[in-house]
Protein backbone atom coordinates (compact mmCIF):
# COMPACT_ATOMS: atom_id res chain seq x y z
CA UNK A 1 0.00 0.00 0.00
CA UNK A 2 1.49 3.61 -1.27
CA UNK A 3 1.97 5.21 2.07
CA UNK A 4 0.22 8.27 0.04
CA UNK A 5 -2.93 6.18 -0.68
CA UNK A 6 -5.41 5.91 2.20
CA UNK A 7 -7.33 2.73 1.90
CA UNK A 8 -11.17 2.57 1.93
CA UNK A 9 -11.38 -0.95 3.68
CA UNK A 10 -11.70 0.34 7.42
CA UNK A 11 -10.50 -3.77 8.78
CA UNK A 12 -7.11 -2.95 6.83
CA UNK A 13 -6.84 -7.28 6.62
CA UNK A 14 -3.20 -7.04 5.77
CA UNK A 15 -1.93 -4.44 8.34
CA UNK A 16 0.76 -6.32 10.41
CA UNK A 17 3.73 -5.83 12.12
CA UNK A 18 7.25 -6.23 11.13
CA UNK A 19 9.51 -4.78 13.46
CA UNK A 20 9.92 -3.27 17.06
CA UNK A 21 12.48 -1.66 18.30
CA UNK A 22 13.32 0.43 21.57
CA UNK A 23 16.70 2.08 23.17
CA UNK A 24 17.50 3.02 27.36
CA UNK A 25 19.78 5.80 26.11
CA UNK A 26 19.57 8.58 23.60
CA UNK A 27 20.31 7.55 19.92
CA UNK A 28 18.90 8.43 16.59
CA UNK A 29 18.26 4.63 15.24
CA UNK A 30 17.09 2.29 18.16
CA UNK A 31 17.88 -1.87 17.72
CA UNK A 32 15.37 -3.83 16.82
CA UNK A 33 14.24 -6.36 19.65
CA UNK A 34 12.26 -9.60 19.88
CA UNK A 35 9.18 -8.12 21.73
CA UNK A 36 8.53 -4.50 22.95
CA UNK A 37 6.05 -4.14 26.10
CA UNK A 38 3.94 -1.13 26.04
CA UNK A 39 2.95 0.40 29.28
CA UNK A 40 -0.17 2.70 29.30
CA UNK A 41 0.55 6.37 29.86
CA UNK A 42 4.19 5.34 29.32
CA UNK A 43 5.26 4.35 26.37
CA UNK A 44 7.61 1.35 25.35
CA UNK A 45 9.17 0.00 28.89
CA UNK A 46 12.96 0.46 28.41
CA UNK A 47 12.93 2.55 26.17
CA UNK A 48 14.14 6.46 26.46
CA UNK A 49 11.05 8.63 25.28
CA UNK A 50 8.86 6.62 27.62
CA UNK A 51 7.21 8.80 30.08
CA UNK A 52 4.12 11.15 30.70
CA UNK A 53 6.01 14.68 30.01
CA UNK A 54 7.88 15.18 27.07
CA UNK A 55 11.40 13.19 26.77
CA UNK A 56 12.59 13.73 23.08
CA UNK A 57 15.74 16.05 24.07
CA UNK A 58 14.51 18.93 21.71
CA UNK A 59 11.03 19.32 23.51
CA UNK A 60 12.18 18.75 27.01
CA UNK A 61 14.53 22.02 26.70
CA UNK A 62 11.24 23.79 24.75
CA UNK A 63 9.26 23.12 27.91
CA UNK A 64 10.28 19.96 30.20
CA UNK A 65 6.05 20.08 31.14
CA UNK A 66 4.42 19.52 28.03
CA UNK A 67 2.46 16.06 27.55
CA UNK A 68 4.42 13.08 25.93
CA UNK A 69 2.32 12.06 22.64
CA UNK A 70 5.15 10.79 21.14
CA UNK A 71 5.61 7.58 23.61
CA UNK A 72 5.73 5.56 21.06
CA UNK A 73 7.02 6.52 16.70
CA UNK A 74 5.65 3.75 14.00
CA UNK A 75 6.78 4.04 10.50
CA UNK A 76 4.91 2.09 7.56
CA UNK A 77 7.53 -0.15 6.08
CA UNK A 78 6.47 0.99 2.86
CA UNK A 79 8.28 4.38 3.39
CA UNK A 80 11.53 2.61 4.03
CA UNK A 81 10.86 0.44 0.53
CA UNK A 82 10.07 4.06 -1.30
CA UNK A 83 13.15 5.63 -0.42
CA UNK A 84 15.26 3.10 -0.72
CA UNK A 85 14.58 2.99 -4.47
CA UNK A 86 16.25 6.37 -4.86
CA UNK A 87 19.55 4.98 -3.24
CA UNK A 88 18.56 4.95 0.63
CA UNK A 89 19.35 2.07 2.76
CA UNK A 90 17.16 2.76 5.74
CA UNK A 91 16.67 -0.54 7.87
CA UNK A 92 13.53 -1.13 10.12
CA UNK A 93 14.51 0.75 13.94
CA UNK A 94 16.51 3.06 11.31
CA UNK A 95 14.95 6.14 11.90
CA UNK A 96 13.60 5.64 15.45
CA UNK A 97 10.84 4.42 15.20
CA UNK A 98 9.35 1.70 17.94
CA UNK A 99 7.00 0.12 15.57
CA UNK A 100 7.55 -0.65 12.12
CA UNK A 101 4.49 -1.37 10.03
CA UNK A 102 3.32 -2.94 7.00
CA UNK A 103 0.12 -2.91 4.74
CA UNK A 104 -0.97 0.17 6.32
CA UNK A 105 -1.14 4.04 5.24
CA UNK A 106 -0.31 5.12 9.01
CA UNK A 107 -0.17 8.91 8.01
CA UNK A 108 -3.91 8.88 6.21
CA UNK A 109 -5.66 7.65 9.42
CA UNK A 110 -7.31 10.68 11.43
CA UNK A 111 -5.99 11.60 14.62
CA UNK A 112 -7.32 9.50 17.66
CA UNK A 113 -7.29 6.17 15.65
CA UNK A 114 -6.88 2.92 17.73
CA UNK A 115 -4.28 0.61 16.67
CA UNK A 116 -4.73 -2.94 18.78
CA UNK A 117 -1.74 -5.69 18.12
CA UNK A 118 -2.27 -9.12 18.20
CA UNK A 119 -4.98 -11.35 17.32
CA UNK A 120 -8.57 -10.86 18.94
CA UNK A 121 -9.69 -12.20 21.99
CA UNK A 122 -13.12 -13.82 22.22
CA UNK A 123 -15.47 -12.22 25.04
CA UNK A 124 -15.85 -14.24 27.81
CA UNK A 125 -19.17 -15.87 28.26
CA UNK A 126 -21.02 -14.53 32.01
CA UNK A 127 -22.10 -17.20 33.47
CA UNK A 128 -25.50 -16.28 33.93
CA UNK A 129 -26.36 -17.40 37.59
CA UNK A 130 -23.33 -16.00 38.59
CA UNK A 131 -23.32 -13.02 36.97
CA UNK A 132 -26.65 -11.74 37.83
CA UNK A 133 -27.45 -12.51 41.41
CA UNK A 134 -26.33 -9.55 43.71
CA UNK A 135 -23.62 -10.13 46.49
CA UNK A 136 -24.45 -12.05 49.49
CA UNK A 137 -24.26 -10.09 52.57
CA UNK A 138 -21.45 -12.29 53.65
CA UNK A 139 -19.34 -11.09 50.37
CA UNK A 140 -19.42 -7.37 50.88
CA UNK A 141 -16.51 -5.50 51.76
CA UNK A 142 -15.94 -4.55 55.06
CA UNK A 143 -15.41 -0.58 56.01
CA UNK A 144 -11.63 0.02 55.81
CA UNK A 145 -11.01 -3.22 53.69
CA UNK A 146 -8.43 -3.07 50.92
CA UNK A 147 -10.25 -3.27 47.30
CA UNK A 148 -9.17 -5.91 45.27
CA UNK A 149 -6.89 -5.29 42.88
CA UNK A 150 -5.71 -6.29 38.90
CA UNK A 151 -2.37 -6.24 37.47
CA UNK A 152 -1.96 -3.63 40.80
CA UNK A 153 -4.75 -1.28 40.13
CA UNK A 154 -7.30 -0.89 42.29
CA UNK A 155 -11.23 -1.73 41.56
CA UNK A 156 -13.66 1.20 41.96
CA UNK A 157 -15.57 1.77 44.87
CA UNK A 158 -18.79 0.39 42.77
CA UNK A 159 -16.56 -2.86 41.98
CA UNK A 160 -15.94 -2.09 38.42
CA UNK A 161 -12.03 -2.37 37.17
CA UNK A 162 -10.64 0.03 35.11
CA UNK A 163 -10.53 -1.34 31.43
CA UNK A 164 -6.93 -0.18 31.04
CA UNK A 165 -4.24 0.79 33.01
CA UNK A 166 -6.29 1.92 36.22
CA UNK A 167 -8.76 4.10 33.46
CA UNK A 168 -12.04 5.25 34.98
CA UNK A 169 -14.54 7.05 32.98
CA UNK A 170 -14.78 10.67 33.45
CA UNK A 171 -17.41 12.30 35.61
CA UNK A 172 -18.38 15.16 33.74
CA UNK A 173 -20.01 13.21 30.74
CA UNK A 174 -17.35 12.77 28.57
CA UNK A 175 -16.63 16.12 26.94
CA UNK A 176 -13.75 17.04 25.51
CA UNK A 177 -10.82 18.57 27.88
CA UNK A 178 -9.79 21.55 25.65
CA UNK A 179 -12.13 23.55 23.52
CA UNK A 180 -10.00 26.70 22.92
CA UNK A 181 -6.71 27.41 20.89
CA UNK A 182 -3.22 27.85 22.37
CA UNK A 183 -3.34 28.21 25.97
CA UNK A 184 -6.71 27.32 26.72
CA UNK A 185 -7.38 26.68 30.07
CA UNK A 186 -8.76 22.81 30.66
CA UNK A 187 -10.95 21.38 32.56
CA UNK A 188 -10.55 19.30 35.64
CA UNK A 189 -10.00 15.39 34.87
CA UNK A 190 -11.47 14.55 38.24
CA UNK A 191 -11.80 10.90 39.48
CA UNK A 192 -9.64 9.86 36.56
CA UNK A 193 -5.88 8.80 36.92
CA UNK A 194 -3.67 6.26 35.89
CA UNK A 195 -2.24 5.02 32.24
CA UNK A 196 -3.25 7.25 29.51
CA UNK A 197 -5.23 9.86 32.17
CA UNK A 198 -1.83 10.73 33.37
CA UNK A 199 -1.24 12.00 29.76
CA UNK A 200 -4.17 13.69 29.74
CA UNK A 201 -3.44 15.44 33.42
CA UNK A 202 -0.35 16.38 32.41
CA UNK A 203 -1.51 18.55 29.35
CA UNK A 204 -3.75 20.27 31.28
CA UNK A 205 -0.91 21.50 33.64
CA UNK A 206 0.88 22.66 30.51
CA UNK A 207 0.77 26.10 28.47
CA UNK A 208 -0.35 24.26 24.57
CA UNK A 209 -0.38 25.12 20.91
CA UNK A 210 -3.17 24.72 18.85
CA UNK A 211 -2.04 20.99 17.47
CA UNK A 212 -0.78 19.47 20.97
CA UNK A 213 -4.60 20.89 22.63
CA UNK A 214 -6.81 19.25 19.47
CA UNK A 215 -4.69 16.04 20.10
CA UNK A 216 -4.91 15.72 23.88
CA UNK A 217 -8.70 16.19 23.44
CA UNK A 218 -9.19 13.89 21.24
CA UNK A 219 -7.11 11.14 22.87
CA UNK A 220 -9.45 12.26 25.96
CA UNK A 221 -12.34 11.37 24.10
CA UNK A 222 -10.87 8.09 23.08
CA UNK A 223 -9.70 7.21 27.05
CA UNK A 224 -13.30 8.44 27.97
CA UNK A 225 -15.07 6.02 25.19
CA UNK A 226 -13.19 2.47 26.16
CA UNK A 227 -13.75 3.28 29.84
CA UNK A 228 -17.20 3.65 29.39
CA UNK A 229 -17.31 0.04 26.89
CA UNK A 230 -15.59 -1.49 30.49
CA UNK A 231 -17.57 -4.64 30.36
CA UNK A 232 -16.61 -5.52 26.37
CA UNK A 233 -12.87 -4.20 26.73
CA UNK A 234 -10.10 -5.14 24.45
CA UNK A 235 -7.62 -6.43 26.43
CA UNK A 236 -5.01 -6.32 23.54
CA UNK A 237 -2.16 -3.69 23.66
CA UNK A 238 -3.03 -0.95 21.78
CA UNK A 239 -2.11 2.86 21.16
CA UNK A 240 -3.77 6.11 20.17
CA UNK A 241 -2.99 8.06 17.13
CA UNK A 242 -1.92 11.35 18.46
CA UNK A 243 -0.27 13.32 15.53
CA UNK A 244 2.94 12.95 12.69
CA UNK A 245 6.43 13.05 13.93
CA UNK A 246 8.26 16.13 12.69
CA UNK A 247 11.25 15.49 10.28
CA UNK A 248 14.35 17.13 11.67
CA UNK A 249 18.18 17.88 10.76
CA UNK A 250 19.48 14.47 12.02
CA UNK A 251 17.43 12.61 9.26
CA UNK A 252 20.29 14.04 7.38
CA UNK A 253 22.70 13.27 9.58
CA UNK A 254 21.49 9.77 9.69
CA UNK A 255 21.39 9.34 5.76
CA UNK A 256 22.39 12.58 3.51
CA UNK A 257 19.91 14.03 1.61
CA UNK A 258 17.11 11.88 2.91
CA UNK A 259 15.13 14.89 4.85
CA UNK A 260 13.46 16.08 1.54
CA UNK A 261 12.33 12.26 1.44
CA UNK A 262 9.97 12.82 4.10
CA UNK A 263 9.90 16.36 4.21
CA UNK A 264 8.27 18.34 1.90
CA UNK A 265 5.15 20.72 0.43
CA UNK A 266 1.84 19.92 -1.26
CA UNK A 267 0.32 21.89 -4.18
CA UNK A 268 -0.65 24.19 -2.02
CA UNK A 269 2.37 25.08 -0.28
CA UNK A 270 1.77 23.20 2.82
CA UNK A 271 4.25 20.93 4.79
CA UNK A 272 3.94 17.58 4.31
CA UNK A 273 5.45 15.37 6.78
CA UNK A 274 5.88 11.61 5.92
CA UNK A 275 8.68 10.15 9.03
CA UNK A 276 5.95 8.40 10.85
CA UNK A 277 3.15 9.01 13.60
CA UNK A 278 3.28 9.45 17.45
CA UNK A 279 1.07 7.92 19.60
CA UNK A 280 0.08 7.36 23.37
CA UNK A 281 -0.37 3.76 25.22
CA UNK A 282 -3.93 2.84 26.20
CA UNK A 283 -3.73 -0.70 26.71
CA UNK A 284 -0.45 -2.58 27.80
CA UNK A 285 0.90 -5.48 26.37
CA UNK A 286 3.77 -6.79 24.54
CA UNK A 287 3.79 -6.73 21.17
CA UNK A 288 6.30 -8.74 18.05
CA UNK A 289 6.59 -9.05 15.11
CA UNK A 290 4.11 -10.76 13.11
CA UNK A 291 1.42 -9.15 15.46
CA UNK A 292 -1.56 -8.44 13.18
CA UNK A 293 -2.75 -4.61 13.77
CA UNK A 294 -6.40 -3.98 13.93
CA UNK A 295 -7.60 -0.24 13.25
CA UNK A 296 -10.69 1.11 15.19
CA UNK A 297 -11.47 4.50 13.44
CA UNK A 298 -12.52 7.05 16.16
CA UNK A 299 -16.14 7.31 16.55
CA UNK A 300 -15.67 9.89 19.82
CA UNK A 301 -14.48 12.64 17.89
CA UNK A 302 -14.76 14.03 14.51
CA UNK A 303 -12.08 12.14 11.74
CA UNK A 304 -9.14 14.92 11.57
CA UNK A 305 -6.01 14.78 9.67
CA UNK A 306 -3.12 14.15 11.66
CA UNK A 307 -0.67 17.27 12.52
CA UNK A 308 2.62 17.47 14.06
CA UNK A 309 3.33 16.61 17.37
Amino acid sequence: MSVHDRSDDPAFPQAAVIAVSCNDAYSFSKPNRAAIELVPGLGVRDDIHAGVTVRHRSRVAADPMQPNLRQVHLIQSELHDEVSGVGYDVPSGGLGENVTTSGLDLLGLPCGTILRFGLPQPAPTPDPVTSSAPPSAGEQPLPGDKQPTVDGVQSSPAGGQAPFGGVQSSPDGGQPAFVGGSGAAPRTVAASSGGPWDVVAAAQRASLDDATAEAVAALRAVIEAEAARSDAADPRPAVVITGLRNPCQQINRFRPGLLKEVLGKDAQGNLVRRAGVMAVVLQGGTVRPGDPITVDLPTAVPHRALDRV
